[in-house]
């Protein structure tokens, strides 16, 4: 049997791009061997659930080409696949580590555990339980369950040794067991915490491999401690480093950082961003970097991933995005490009409109972008900058090309791009000027920009009226 993953999202909105990337890597290990990715939902917090998340999680990996093999909308043989449906396994389970003296029940009221808290905050100490309620007796334990008092599982932990995990990317990770809190296993609600569930439903759905940020590496040995009080074996365990922003901190949504649908809603390609996303903290063995879905899945090799975290870059994102924009058929990037231009192109034709997106298919990084870039043949005004304006005035043979180029396109009958462009070879042999001082003076009389699309093609889209007023 091949490796079987889990992607384990909360459903609290559009997916941002570091959950996504963690979600890359369990795709890519579960299919590097012929094995299984699992979408489980993890809303054990109630309180931060958004209505129609799983649909938007199931879009993203749809639209990322990352099939899902078993999840909510489509069950295999260890459903449900969503945790606040499973609440009846996980209170079996909490009650069965109570019966074995691993875990116990925590009476603790708020107001108790807030007092403990103002403690340790005036001791300078981070808060930790202290393990009152697992010296309670027998008999108090059964008269304040008769008594119907709210209660907590929680799992005990060992207060002295240390505990070992093992982890592909980190190796051997120690660490003391007196740090380690006697977490809550089960809350008042009958909800479980992130912890306990996972390890429930990991095991029972059989999962083998555990990918996720390294953040949860030194929580891991209370999973361990719990496949050992049940004798499971744990799974193998794969900690990622972290994504982050520019700025230095940790990407993520409730920070404000972009989702993936904004990325595509922006005119991302799913493909340049999986291709991108990929490298945040994985190198390939060969010096490439533009993959498919299927050589990412062949090359993939989690030996390669990197201990260090990775720094999400919008203009390399954007880089890669230009390479899978270059790469469509020009129908495909019609298809592509025409929703994102919002100009008025009510008074042009079909095929003026087309012949324009498709000049600037060399030179567009997302989408939207198309608007700034077409914005000289829509507007009758153009701004030249100082810096251009001065190039326009360092030769004295710019101004004879541009009057001389503003003559021979007057005396055009035929405005066609060959024409056009037999015109610019005219001025060259007029008036002996060649190269950047042929070229740029006109480019930038007619666009107030130094480069662009093909110059022909430029001039014919913009249109001889237009084009004579601004070389005036």
């Amino acid at each position: 049997m091949g490796s079987r993953t889990r992607f384990a999202p909360s459903p609290t909105g559009f997916m941002h791009i570091g959950n996504l990337r963690t979600a890359i890597f369990e795709y890519l290990v579960a299919k590097h061997d012929g094995g299984e990715f699992i979408l489980r939902i993890e809303d054990t917090d109630q309180n931060r659930k958004v209505e129609g998340a799983i649909d938007f999680i199931y879009n993203t990996l749809n639209l990322c080409d990352m099939k899902i093999d078993e999840g909510p909308n489509n069950e295999g043989e260890y459903g449900p696949y969503i945790q606040s449906e499973r609440l009846d396994l996980y209170k079996k389970y909490a009650e069965e580590l109570v019966e074995k003296g691993v875990a116990y029940y925590c009476f603790c009221t708020e107001e108790t555990l807030s007092l403990m808290r103002e403690i340790a905050d005036k001791k300078h100490k981070p808060f930790m339980y202290d393990g009152r309620c697992s010296h309670l007796s027998k008999e108090e334990i059964e008269e304040k369950l008769k008594n119907g008092e709210k209660y907590v599982i929680r799992q005990k932990m060992p207060k002295e040794g240390v505990s070992v995990v093992h982890d592909v990317v980190y190796g051997d990770v120690r660490v003391e067991n007196s740090v380690l809190e006697d977490q809550i296993l089960l809350k008042s609600d009958g909800y479980p915490t992130y912890n306990f569930a996972n390890v429930i439903d990991d095991h029972l759905m059989h999962v083998t491999h555990v990918i996720r940020g390294n953040e949860y590496l030194s929580q891991t040995p209370k999973y361990n401690l719990l496949y050992e009080a049940f004798g499971w074996d744990a799974p193998t365990y794969i900690h990622v480093p972290m994504v982050l922003g520019s700025d230095g901190n940790k990407l993520s949504k409730r920070n404000g950082d972009a989702s993936f649908m904004d990325l595509y809603n922006e005119g991302y390609l799913p493909s340049a961003i999986v291709n991108y996303l990929v490298l945040l903290g994985w190198s390939p063995k060969e010096n490439k970097e533009v993959f498919t879905i299927d050589e990412l899945i062949k090359d993939f090799d989690t030996s390669r991933i990197s201990k260090s975290p990775a720094t999400y870059d919008i203009k390399k994102l954007q880089w890669f995005n230009h390479k899978y924009i270059n790469n469509l058929s020009d129908e495909d990037y019609l298809k592509f490009v025409r929703p994102f231009l919002r100009l008025d192109v009510s008074d042009k034709t079909p095929e003026w409109v087309d012949r324009l997106l498709l000049i600037y298919k060399d030179h567009l990084s997302y989408g939207k972008e198309i608007n700034d870039l077409v914005g000289i043949f829509f507007n009758d005004e153009i701004n030249i900058s100082k810096e251009n304006a001065e190039f326009l005035q360092s030769d004295e043979n710019i101004p004879l090309v541009i009057k001389t180029y503003k003559e021979e396109l007057e005396s055009l009958s035929d405005w066609t791009v060959e024409n056009i462009a037999e015109v610019i070879n005219k001025v060259k042999e007029k008036t002996g000027v060649k190269g950047k001082l042929l070229y740029m003076p006109i480019r930038i009389k007619i666009s107030g920009i130094e480069h662009g699309p093909e110059l022909p093609d430029e001039i014919y889209l913009i249109g001889k009226e237009k084009v004579l007023k601004r070389l005036s």
